[in-house]
């Protein structure tokens, strides 16, 4: 007759055993998982081998890490890596909105091993009838959810209590990780989009003037001012030949990289058509053409385009829709140079207009951008164009990089510390002799 004690001490040494293995096992994957994100930085890497250690240890079809969208406000996750066991052909599982959405209020450990009985949930995804059983733990950081570890289908039976608290204990130690890497992650492509977008402002910068032209008996001189690293204002000295130069200023639309790629274009565009064109209105006709086709609609820029003749000491020009320069003759109030014309790029086919001022000794053009008009202060109050009127009206005498200086500080100054808003751009041209 067997004895009952015996039987019992067994018994009892065998769950022993059994508790033992198991835990020497959880400690194993653990240690596993630990010992393979510890190898890398990689969010996608760090994710990948997660997701990979519990498909392979916990043995299920499939597994997904889920991170919370920040850049969206409502609670939307995306798979940021999906695994599955590589010995069949498995079409990728979802979770459906209600699942995620228990996941959100509940934030512990769900097993579900029956779904399509499990009242709590009413699949409509398609994909969800692929689902026989899951098991999904959060991704929890200081009490906050930032993801769910999810395992579909387990191939060895039902999920048990233990496989949900090893999950639990790979998803809490996991959450930190993932945290630091997607931090490290955005925290590099910040600094290559900076390096990016230093690179850009270098370039642009390059492509502007770097010295006045020396014209005989003319004081030349012009600056840019990005509001942002990169701008879409621009200005140009294209020499023509001994006897003339073309000068220019524009505004193409936008701002930041975008507005700068357009600005490069523009500029590239009137050298070409300025070494094959007659005159000022030849040349913005075809080079309105040639924007119009190579850009989408919404691109257009503004622009002034004048030659001055130097021994004839005649500018002639042509405005493509951009603010009126400021013409201040000695003795003379500023006035407006006011023949204007449509911004390049709307249009394929436009006939501009062309005019004519002669420079006199003493006289001088204002070229700017609406960067300088359209400074606004604390109480948004524009600068405007009579304000500047006043000021360009006491510069006579005033060589032209000076004049260029005196009204940026004078801008600066209405400012009053407000941002720059919009790119700051200034061309002068006054005749010496």
């Amino acid at each position: 007759m067997a004895d009952p004690t015996r039987n019992n001490e067994y018994d009892r040494m065998a769950k022993e055993n059994e508790r033992l293995r198991n835990a020497v096992e959880e400690l194993s994957i653990l240690n596993d998982i630990a010992a393979a994100i510890g190898s890398t930085s990689s969010l996608d890497r760090i994710i990948e081998l997660i997701v990979h250690k519990c498909i392979k240890h916990l043995k299920v079809e499939q597994a997904t890490i889920t991170l919370l969208d920040a850049s969206r406000t409502d609670a939307q996750f995306r798979t940021m890596i999906r695994g599955a066991d590589t010995s069949h052909e498995i079409l990728p599982y979802r979770l459906d909105a209600e699942l995620t959405g228990w996941m959100l209020k509940n934030q512990r450990p769900l097993i579900v091993n029956d779904l399509a009985s499990d009242d709590r949930f009413q699949m409509k995804d398609q994909d969800s009838s692929n689902v026989r059983s899951l098991l999904s733990a959060p991704l929890l950081l200081k009490g906050r959810i930032i993801g769910l570890l999810n395992l579909f289908n387990k191939r060895t039976g039902d999920f048990s209590e233990a496989d949900a608290r090893l999950l639990g204990i790979i998803a809490g130690q996991s959450a930190q990780i993932i945290e630091n890497a997607r931090l490290a992650t955005e925290e590099q492509a910040l600094k290559l989009m900076q390096e990016e977008m230093r690179l850009a402002c270098k370039i642009q910068m390059d492509l502007l003037p770097k010295e006045p032209p020396l014209v005989p008996r003319y004081d030349i001189a012009g600056t840019s001012i990005p509001a942002k690293m990169v701008g879409g204002d621009y200005f140009d000295y294209i020499r023509i030949d001994d006897g003339s130069i073309a000068l220019c200023l524009g505004d193409v639309s936008g701002k930041g990289m975008p507005a700068a790629l357009l600005m490069a274009h523009l500029q590239a565009t009137l050298r070409a058509q300025t070494a094959v064109c007659r005159g000022p209105k030849e040349c913005l006709e075809r080079s309105n053409a040639l924007l119009y086709r190579s850009t989408d609609a919404d691109k257009f820029a503004t622009l002034f385009y004048g030659v001055l003749d130097i021994a004839a000491d005649r500018f002639t020009y042509v405005n493509a829709g951009h603010n009126y320069p400021l013409l201040l003759k000695v003795g003379c109030n500023p006035e407006r140079v006011d023949l204007g014309g449509l911004v390049l790029g709307c249009m394929e086919e436009f006939l501009y207009s062309e005019g004519e001022i002669e420079l006199a000794p003493g006289d001088l053009l204002l070229v700017y951008s609406d960067g300088i008009t359209e400074s606004t202060n604390a109480n948004e109050e524009e600068y405007g164009e009579q304000r500047l009127a006043v000021l360009l009206g006491e510069q006579c005498g005033r060589r032209a990089s000076e004049i260029i200086e005196t009204i940026v500080e004078s801008v600066r100054g209405h400012a009053g510390g407000a941002a720059q808003s919009d790119d700051i751009t200034l061309l002068v041209i006054r005749r010496e002799s």
